[in-house]
């Protein structure tokens, strides 16, 4: 049966759940009880339901209608992948639709029932729903209805969790937790929850493997001024984990009793939330006060101390080495086309298999993308076995990959030439890396709210009137999350506190340019927040690149480099060989040496 058909017989099935619960309208976010961007099986409802793949999308569906909410990125993967299944493509962002809450706010009338899981629905997004509708529409947030229906449900994952050394992390968590408790004695907090699987995961000094791409665990984190309770399936621990924990006073439950623990919170405690990071449906009933604001870990653990990034580069180097033998592959086997065809799915394994040479590899840090001519006009495309593209002809090849080590998360895009490419290909190949390069060479304030330099990039593009419509960066985890909050570089986020740019703050550099069905074009480096001086105008800050890999200038029109831009590229290039030179030898270092030559100034 094909996804299409699969996808009918289960909107049925659905509707038919609502329709024995009394429910009008159903919900059903892309999300977990600990709001995570990368889901574990069990929690992957909205691919299960509409045979979408993306990695988020938001899905309304009444007895009359059933629509799929998708930002710009995936618009025309979601097209495809919905096609006769009985889902619509609602596309977020486009003025003419007002987003899946405020259609909610539409669409149901006085008396009717929303259904969703609480444990998917953060806590702002709850007050943000109650805003949208009316004050008799009841919100039911004890109806798991596609878990009623789906037949075959993946059982929550239970891998152990590992231990992140304080050799690896700088700070002993003992320390970490100090931190947390200080800040909850300022604000007045008795209790505070955590439920983000990468605040947890830092705060502990632990590692999992329960979420595809990230080396997080299932967890909630319940801390007192005195004491702490993990909320886990105990079987994911060793003796020897669950004995240091205890000696920093971190105790024990099982991972379905938070619940009935935060109920049992005094109207005398006060319990602090990050509210975008905390499910609903754990602390609506719970009767101590509520103090809402970022966890204090989330900005903690975004500033990088000296040892992380001293491991990181170490990480880098290690990559950038297995990147040019993989790099260098690549170039042998367009060369042999003919003989031996090559796919984009080929791309993925070389390019894992090139990084798993190194003991320090774990695993991906999130899906490989390689795009090849129109596939990398959808930023975030996947090739599968069912759908991907041969890598023959003329065109660019687009491949963004990462990887997770022990000691730093890598995220890194580059773009390789494949037969001849277009003078048109090569201008828009030269806009964006003038636009990365921008970002690389700016200094600024020390505390400037993070969107607000998106515009430094793309300024090289605007000025041709093009544009992109992801953000140019996000934070990176240090062995955590490849997407970490809180600073984002895009002019569409919300400017708030949390978003100051900081020392010791990593985020990726990417900005792209995209044609539907012809190419799309994304340069990407790590870049690490660091001081410039103060010359009296207050504290500024400046960009180190933590990314060591050639930029194959074979896709750029070298003479649309200003002198400046030449003399990044070759200051970069000349780090490059300098670096990876000791990691690399024969066709692989001879390759290196190749993708490094100076540009004449």
């Amino acid at each position: 049966m094909g996804h299409s058909s699969q996808a009918q017989l289960r909107l049925a099935a659905l509707r038919g759940a609502m329709q024995r619960h009394g429910i009008d309208a159903c919900l059903m976010p892309s999300a977990d009880p600990h709001l995570s961007e990368y889901l574990p099986e069990h929690w992957q409802i909205r691919r299960w339901l509409t045979g979408f793949t993306g990695s988020v999308g938001t899905v309304i569906v009444t007895q009359a209608q059933a629509h799929l909410w998708v930002d710009s990125r995936y618009w025309v993967q979601a097209e495809r992948e919905l096609c006769a299944t009985g889902f619509e493509l609602k596309r977020i962002g486009v003025v003419t639709d007002p987003g899946p809450l405020a259609w909610l706010g539409q669409h149901l009338r006085k008396g009717q029932r929303l259904a969703v899981d609480g444990r998917t629905l953060s806590v702002a997004l709850h007050a943000e729903l109650k805003s949208r509708l009316a004050d008799d529409v009841a919100i039911c947030l004890d109806l798991d209805l596609p878990g009623q229906v789906w037949q075959g449900r993946p059982s929550l994952p239970s891998n152990p969790v590992t231990v992140w050394s304080e050799q690896l992390a700088g700070q002993s968590r003992a320390d970490k937790l100090a931190m947390v408790r200080q800040q909850m004695h300022e604000c007045g907090a008795t209790h505070h929850l955590v439920s983000s699987l990468d605040d947890i995961a830092w705060l502990l000094n632990l590692r999992g493997s329960d979420v595809p791409f990230n080396p997080v665990f299932l967890a909630h984190l319940l801390i007192t001024r005195t004491s702490a309770t993990m909320f886990i399936d105990p079987a994911k621990l060793d003796g020897n984990i669950v004995s240091a924990l205890a000696h920093d006073q971190v105790a024990v439950a099982q991972y379905d009793a938070l619940a009935a623990a935060v109920r049992e919170l005094a109207n005398t405690d006060r319990l602090w939330i990050d509210p975008a990071r905390t499910a609903s449906a754990f602390v609506l009933a719970c009767p101590a006060k509520r103090t809402e604001a970022i966890n204090p870990s989330t900005l903690a653990k975004a500033r990088k101390n000296d040892i992380e990034l001293a491991h990181w580069r170490e990480v880098m180097a290690i990559d950038g080495a297995m990147l040019c033998r993989f790099f260098a592959w690549l170039d042998r086997a367009i060369a042999k086309r003919a003989d031996e065809p090559l796919t984009e799915l080929m791309i993925d394994e070389q390019v894992c298999a090139a990084r798993a040479r190194s003991e320090k590899f774990i695993g991906p840090s999130f899906a490989t993308i390689a795009a090849f001519n129109a596939n990398g006009a959808m930023p975030h495309y996947r090739a599968t076995p069912d759908a991907h593209a041969r890598i023959e002809g003329d065109g660019l090849l687009l491949i963004d990959s990462g990887g997770q080590y022990v000691g730093g998360t890598t995220d890194i895009t580059r773009m390789v030439p494949v037969g001849e490419i277009s003078e048109e290909q090569r201008r828009d190949c030269t806009l964006v890396l003038k636009a990365m390069i921008a970002l690389s060479r700016l200094k600024f304030p020390q505390g400037i709210a993070a969107p607000l330099i998106d515009a430094v990039a793309r300024a090289e593009l605007w000025a041709h009137g093009l544009d992109y419509g992801h953000g140019t960066g996000h934070g990176v985890g240090y062995g955590l999350n490849v997407h970490e909050g809180p600073q984002v570089l895009s002019y569409r986020a919300p400017i708030n506190p949390n978003m100051a740019l900081l020392p010791g703050m990593v985020t990726s550099n990417e900005p792209g340019l995209y044609r539907p069905g012809q190419w799309g074009v994304r340069i990407e480096n790590l870049v690490c927040a660091q001081a410039s001086g103060d010359k009296g105008f207050g504290q500024f800050l400046q960009f180190e690149t933590l990314t060591i890999c050639p930029i194959d200038m074979r896709c750029i029109d070298a003479d649309q480099l200003s002198g400046d831009e030449r003399q990044w590229i070759n200051a970069y290039h000349g780090n490059v060989r300098a670096i990876l030179s000791p990691h690399l030898d024969g066709p692989d270092l001879q390759w290196m040496m190749e993708r490094t030559e100076p540009l004449p100034l």
